[in-house]
Formats: structure tokens, C-alpha cells, sequence
């Protein structure tokens, strides 16, 4: 696909909006149509004078759209409306998050909110950015769920992320920095010497600053691949370097059934751990063959039992829409299968697909559910949930994926996981430790936000292990200038 850009700043919203309508589509962005341009794609963007003009192109099919402009015009605005109106009649198709492609909706609802009334910010939604009724719904909602849980954190509280990038296999969707354990092996152990270590030096600068540790995280990867001395070590080292006296939470995501067992749930639970999760993405065996699960629908409900007898109250379940070989039924089934085994929050994904993702590198072909299927299935699961008494607490939005749809985090009203509130909302200052985890640094009083990133890989993360500790020094120099006033 070729997108023209002519006369205006506006690349970035245009090649965005682009990619909603075409996301496994390679967008070029020039000033110029070329002369001998085959592209089957196109679209050019334009201001000529007092008008916008969007021109644009699908094989044979063409639609022109413009709107006169003035001083006073939003042309930004302008702009998107009329190439999502230009590509929305092309395809005959339209998104429910309109021209939308941000991260963070709820973030974005509290920003108009904030600074109009709540029935402006509605229109707003409605009108300019073309949000549906049911996602404005939605927005809303989380956003007043959200609220509550931000308003726990203080100005000097902050999370710590503990990185374990290991997995039985690597799921075929999944693009996240993790190694299957059958390759990785060797690098285990070594890797849990230097996570200890790196959580030592970071509770040291918590502990220097004076800050307020409110929730714990373990993610990857799948950190139940750890053996259940190597988690208590790991767990060891958080309680006896940081004051887990302001605690609120603390969640490990226990996501592929296969790596769970009694004893490593056992060593959770004596660690503290409140929080789990036992991830399905389907109860279809069929469907996880396809995914590269290699694990059965069997193994995750014996995982869930083998939780509840450890003591776990609080037990999340994700599932992904979209995903191959799965239907309106099998998803329906699988989202009242964990009702019925009363999960205490199920988070429902959008099936995205970078381009680290295998089945993008493999096939460069997607078998994938259509956009209406995709589209049922997330409204399915939006309705059953919340006739079980399921609140959505938090939101986020992907790049690619399908239907330019959400992901949500639904959950029993006091099971919501505060981590993924801070994280979505920037609530706080997040120390993060492990192969590809990323420090993000915020001044509650001005809002400043640093990061300092770790080496993506576990074998970079052992070889420069003493470098990249020494770049965490920049934890006490980002707080000096303001810690004494907060």
C-alpha cells in the first residue's frame, strides 16, 4: 500500500488509520505518487488551498473525499474522518473505535473528561472520533473502575515487574521476547543468579528513595516454567530486600497449565503470592493444537482444581478471539466454561499479530476468523460477563489487530489486578527486572516519565549483566530533584 502525503504534518494519524483497514499490509509513506506506481493500494492526502482531499484507490475502485477548511478547522480531525470514510466505503466496513488507534482509550476518555463535562466528552467520542455506542459504553465503564483503583496509589508508591522470559514452547501468535525451556536450558539457572542480584541492587534504591512498594508482577514468558526452588529464590530475594509491608498485591501469571504442579503452587503461596494466572486462550482442543499450546483442555482444569487446593482465591483465565480453528461457539464455550469454574477476573485479548509472530514468519498466511466473527465473539463475551456480574476494570488496543478491536480485563468486583490499572493508566514509577523488562520512571509532580531498558534477550541480559545494572543508577538521579517534595 502507497500513501501519499502532500502539504500536511499529519503522516503519522494517516498511516495509522492505514493500518486499521489493511494491518498485514507493508505501507509505504511518500510525498509523491510515483509515476510508475502498480500498487493495487492508495491513497493520496492532500490540503490544496482551503480544501483537504483524500483520493483514494482499491484495485479498481476509487473514492474521493474533501471538506473545505478555514482557520478555525480541526484539520487533523479533518483529515482522519476523511480517510476512514474514503477506505470505509472501499471495503465496505466500519470500526466500532472509529478513527481511535490509540493504546490507552480509557486514558483518553479521562483527558476530554477531565477538561469537559462527561456529556460533552460522550459527543466528542461519538462525533469527532466516530467511537460506537457500545464502546463509549465500554470506555466509561473502565474508566470508572480504573479510578478507583488509582486512586490507592500515592506519590511514592511504585510496582516492581519481575521479567521471566521462558516458555514450554512458543505459542504460534505469540511475539514476546521469550525462549522455549527446550532451547534455553542452559540458561536457566545462570539467568536466576543475576535476576536475584538485580532485584537486590534495584530494593536498595527503593529503599534509599523511601518509595512505597503497592503491587508485585511476575510475567514473561511463563514463569511457572521455573522449577520451584528457583521460584522460591526469586520470591526469596523480593521479600527479604523490599519493605512488603504497603503491599497490595501480588500476581504471578501462572499461564500455561502445563507448567503448573503442587509444589511450585505450594512455594507461591508460602512467597505471599495472592494472585494467579491460568491461562486456557481456548477450551478447544483443536484450537490449542493449532496455537502450538501443547497442552490439553484436560491439564488446564486440573491446573485450576490443583490451585483452589493450594488455597488460590483470586485465579485469572485469558482467552484470545480469533484465534485458528476456533468459532462463535467454541469461543462462546470456552468464556462460560471459566464462569462456570468462577475465575475470579477473565481477560478477554483480540487476536494481534505482529511480525515476530510464527504464524507471521511461517506462513506469511493467516487462518484467522473474519472481522464479523472476531466482532461476535468480543460482543458475546462483553454481554455474558456482565450478566455474571463481571466489571470491566482495564482496556488497551494493539496495532494489527483484528477488527482494530480491544483487549479487556473483566473481573468479580475486589479481584481486579492493580498492575495492569498502573501500568495502562502510567499511574506510578514501575522498577522492572529481567531480559526485556523496561523501568519506567514517573515524577508524580509534573508528570515526567523516563525508562530504562534492559537487554531484550536472556544470553544479552548474562553477558551484560554488570552494564545494564549499572544504567538502574539512574533510578536515584531521576528522583533526587523532586523526592523530598512529594
Amino acid at each position: 500500500m502507497i500513501v501519499v502525503v502532500n502539504n500536511h504534518p499529519f503522516s503519522y494519524d494517516v498511516e495509522n488509520l492505514a493500518e486499521i483497514f489493511f494491518p498485514y499490509e507493508k505501507i509505504k509513506v511518500l510525498s509523491q505518487l510515483p509515476q510508475d506506481c502498480n500498487d493495487n493500494i492508495v491513497a493520496v492526502t492532500e490540503i490544496c488551498g482551503d480544501e483537504i482531499i483524500v483520493d483514494a484507490r482499491v484495485f479498481e475502485k476509487k473514492a474521493v473525499k474533501k471538506e473545505k477548511i478555514n482557520q478555525d478547522s480541526d484539520c487533523q480531525n479533518i483529515m482522519s474522518v476523511l480517510f476512514y470514510s474514503a477506505f470505509s466505503e472501499l471495503l465496505g466496513v466500519s470500526y466500532p473505535w472509529g478513527i481511535l488507534y490509540g493504546v490507552r482509550p480509557a486514558r483518553f476518555w479521562h483527558s476530554i473528561s477531565d477538561k469537559y463535562s462527561k456529556e460533552q466528552a460522550r459527543q466528542i467520542f461519538a462525533q469527532k472520533y466516530l467511537v460506537s455506542p457500545e464502546k463509549l459504553s465500554l470506555v466509561e465503564q473502565v474508566a470508572e473502575n480504573e479510578n478507583k483503583i488509582i486512586s490507592l496509589s500515592s506519590n511514592k508508591s511504585f510496582s516492581l515487574y519481575v521479567s521471566v522470559p521462558f516458555c514450554p514452547t512458543r505459542c504460534s501468535y505469540c511475539s514476546f521476547v521469550s525462549h522455549s525451556i527446550e532451547k534455553a536450558a542452559a540458561l536457566v539457572e545462570p539467568y536466576v543468579d543475576l535476576l536475584v542480584r538485580e532485584i537486590e541492587q534495584t530494593a536498595i534504591y527503593a529503599k534509599e528513595l523511601g518509595l512505597r512498594l503497592e503491587s508485585v508482577y511476575y510475567g514473561g514468558g511463563t514463569p511457572t516454567t521455573l522449577s520451584a526452588k528457583q521460584l522460591t529464590r526469586i520470591s526469596a530475594a523480593i521479600k527479604d530486600n523490599f519493605d512488603l509491608s504497603c503491599l497490595r498485591e501480588y500476581t504471578v501469571e501462572a499461564g500455561r497449565p502445563d507448567t503448573v504442579n503442587a509444589d511450585k503452587l505450594a512455594a507461591l503461596k508460602a512467597a505471599g503470592v495472592g494472585r494467579i494466572s491460568i491461562n486456557p486462550q481456548s477450551f478447544n482442543d483443536n484450537v490449542l493444537s493449532a496455537i502450538g499450546r501443547r497442552h490439553s483442555v484436560k491439564q488446564t482444569l486440573d491446573a485450576f482444581e490443583l490451585a483452589r487446593n493450594a488455597g488460590f482465591d483470586n485465579i485469572n483465565m485469558d482467552f484470545i478471539a480469533g484465534l485458528p480453528k476456533d468459532d462463535v461457539e467454541s469461543f462462546k464455550h470456552s468464556i462460560k466454561t471459566a464462569v462456570s469454574l468462577g475465575a475470579e477476573s477473565i481477560t478477554v485479548h483480540t487476536l494481534c499479530l505482529k511480525s515476530g509472530a510464527y504464524m507471521v514468519t511461517r506462513d506469511n498466511v493467516f487462518d484467522t476468523g473474519d472481522i464479523d466473527t472476531v466482532a461476535e465473539m468480543v460482543d458475546f463475551s462483553r454481554e455474558y460477563l456482565s450478566a455474571a456480574g463481571y466489571v470491566p476494570y482495564y482496556m488497551y488496543r494493539q496495532g494489527k489487530s483484528l477488527g482494530n478491536l480491544e483487549n479487556v480485563g473483566w473481573s468479580k468486583p475486589g479481584s481486579e489486578c492493580l498492575y495492569n490499572v498502573f501500568m495502562m493508566d502510567e499511574t506510578h514509577s514501575v522498577f522492572a527486572v529481567g531480559a526485556g523488562a523496561v523501568t519506567r520512571l514517573k515524577n508524580p509532580l509534573s508528570g515526567k516519565i523516563e525508562r530504562i531498558y534492559n537487554y531484550k534477550y536472556p544470553y544479552e541480559y548474562i553477558d551484560g549483566f554488570d552494564n545494564m545494572l549499572k544504567r538502574k543508577e539512574k533510578i536515584t538521579s531521576f528522583y533526587k530533584d523532586f523526592i523530598n517534595k512529594i
